[in-house]
């Protein structure tokens, strides 16, 4: 397999960029013009001695805003572990450094469009969580990987990456069509590792998660909902549990994704949206292309559906059952759970019926087991697809109460745990399971909602406390002021950074410069000093309410009415994307 460096020397000059690989082996260095943007091999003898050089930790790419060319650096990162022998790392910081000196000329607005593209760019670079290797291909699982080709281990790991879960994809467009310049530069995956070194009965083994976020339609909370034409899911998210031990290695993978039909569920300042199905999408063919694609790539689905079952999920519950059995498709399996009516009131115990439910199932799609030598004994033969409204929260708590019961299976399969022996009764491996379980769910639901997950302290302890009902509280109250006035940037954000924005020099204008609507600015306005004047008549009400109360009551009226009229208006007031129009299913 052809890696990339692993650290690199910046060096720059007013013409030029000089990346050099910090290895004494290595002569080739990486020149950007900083004019005509072309990219070319040199040798170290060609950096200039007067270049000011700087060391940086890898290149995630180059990006095009109104002021011309930016080169995207790595400039921190720290080791999350040792996976099957390979360092993998979390970038930590990052540096977008332009290829012009200066920004004279662009006019003012042009300058204000390239101060906030930079700052969305910004705001995506520091969302936690990015990860990379410079030797190994986080992208794909131990089973597709040991399912390839001697050709395809040769490949760069710009080459052979899935791209599904390639998130600086877009930044390195300009170095996948020259492949000599592969070495300097790497896929970087959005999601969440986790790797532990663990004892039981004195037995050593490595414990993995890895939580790959797809790049197809991906976006924040609110704004990103369903499938698209295409067939990707919101919110897609492939996890793969790995567990090494003297040599054999085994891996089980869950999917978690957006329920497949053509839906959405805009903000509009109420605290829970109604949800909207399309009525005019085609939802059998977008649900077919889905599950065809997840066929191929992990064979059966067994869909775990954790939605309510009454309400104003209820709809989406019934068209998702509709769209099985329309599809008639024997390698996919339906199992509605109502996680929240089944585990209302502390039950959580029950989720154990949910289990039971798919004992016999989980014990059919298996999975993935190589020996020592390489050779593969047992293959995953499905997977299990969780969703919730997010994927977030409860389907978290059940994807690690799965993924308990396969490490059971694992591990007296390769000797650690003696017969008769439970996972859960490990005490200092059940909590740093737990624990890593929950820092998944807070990764996760941070890049799609905001804030860190709910319902983690049952994931962290196995109890559900009344501490966690009120964070839970707290990161409910964070999320609905975030996905009310905020993620309108963050849509934008992600949108510009994926490459489903393209900024173009030659315009004049963008969508940023769109004005606002009267009503955005002028209502508020009215409502608060409706509001105040009637604070002030009360606080200045004399020992009679003759002359004070109808003052009271015209102000209180308006400040009312405008309230009403603002919440009647909730789109128009809450931040909504401006780059990219989402598709309009209601």
């Amino acid at each position: 397999m052809g890696g990339s460096w692993p650290t690199f020397t910046l060096s720059t000059t007013p013409e030029k960029l000089y990346v050099e690989a910090c290895d004494d082996g290595s002569e080739d260095v990486l020149v950007i013009d900083r004019v005509s943007t072309e990219m070319f091999l040199a040798a170290k003898r060609d950096v200039p001695v007067f270049a000011e050089a700087t060391p940086i930790c890898g290149l995630m790419g180059t990006l095009h805003l109104v002021a011309g060319m930016y080169l995207v650096v790595i400039t921190r990162k720290t080791k999350v572990g040792d996976l099957l022998g390979h360092a993998v790392w979390k970038a930590l910081d990052f540096k977008v450094i332009s290829y012009k000196k200066t920004v004279l000329h662009l006019n003012d607005n042009q300058m204000q469009d390239n101060k906030t593209f930079l700052s969305m760019i910004n705001n995506v670079l520091h969302t936690d969580a990015f990860y990379f290797s410079t030797d190994y291909d986080l992208s794909h699982t131990l089973q597709r990987l040991a399912n390839t080709s001697p050709e395809f281990q040769d490949m760069s790991l710009l080459e052979r990456a899935d791209q599904r879960f390639v998130w600086n994809g877009h930044l390195l467009r300009e170095f996948m069509s020259q492949p000599e310049l592969h070495k300097f530069v790497y896929p970087v995956i959005h999601g969440f590792i986790s790797i532990n070194t663990s004892c039981i009965n004195g037995k050593l083994f490595e414990w993995s998660i890895i939580s790959r976020r797809s790049c197809f339609r991906a976006g924040v909370r609110y704004y990103v909902r369903g499938i698209d034409v295409e067939g990707h899911a919101a919110n897609f998210v492939e996890t793969e549990q790995i567990v090494q031990y003297n040599g054999a290695k085994a891996s089980f993978v869950q999917t978690r994704g957006s329920i497949p039909i053509f839906w959405s569920q805009r903000p509009n300042l109420k605290y829970k949206p109604r949800p909207q199905i399309s009525k005019t999408l085609n939802h059998l063919n977008g649900f077919q292309r889905h599950f065809d694609s997840q066929v191929i790539l992990y064979g059966r689905q067994v869909v775990l559906n954790l939605i309510n079952q009454k309400g104003s999920e209820k709809p989406l519950e019934l068209a998702f059952d509709n769209m099985v059995t329309c599809s008639a498709n024997g390698l996919i399996r339906y199992i509605a759970f109502d996680f929240h009516k089944e585990c209302s009131r502390m039950r959580w115990h029950r989720l154990q019926i949910l289990l039971d439910m798919v004992a016999d199932v989980q014990e059919e799609l298996g999975y993935f087991l190589v020996d020592v030598d390489g050779k593969v004994l047992l293959s995953q033969e499905g997977t299990f697809r969780s969703n919730c409204m997010d994927c977030l929260d409860r389907t978290n708590v059940v994807q690690s109460l799965l993924s308990r019961r396969s490490l059971q299976s694992q591990l007296q399969r390769m000797g650690v745990l003696s017969l008769g022996q439970k996972v859960e009764d490990q005490m200092d491996f059940e909590k740093m399971y737990k624990s890593a379980w929950a820092n998944n769910a807070d990764a996760c639901a941070k890049q799609y909602a905001g804030t860190g997950a709910l319902k983690t302290d049952f994931t962290r302890t196995g109890k559900r406390t009344y501490v966690g009902l009120l964070m839970d509280g707290w990161n409910s109250m964070i999320r609905y002021y975030k996905n009310n006035f905020s993620d309108g940037f963050r849509q934008d954000s992600i949108d510009l950074f994926l490459g489903n924005y393209a900024v173009d020099e030659a315009d004049l204008s963008t969508p940023l410069q769109d004005p606002k609507d009267w009503k955005f600015f002028t209502l508020p306005i009215v409502m608060v000093v409706a509001f105040s004047m009637c604070i002030i008549c009360l606080l200045m009400a004399g020992d009679t309410w003759t002359e004070t109360l109808p003052y009271v009551l015209f102000w209180g009226s308006a400040s009312a009415v405008t309230g009403g009229l603002i919440l009647f208006n909730g789109r128009d007031f809450v931040d909504a994307p401006r780059l990219v129009q989402k598709e309009k299913l209601d």
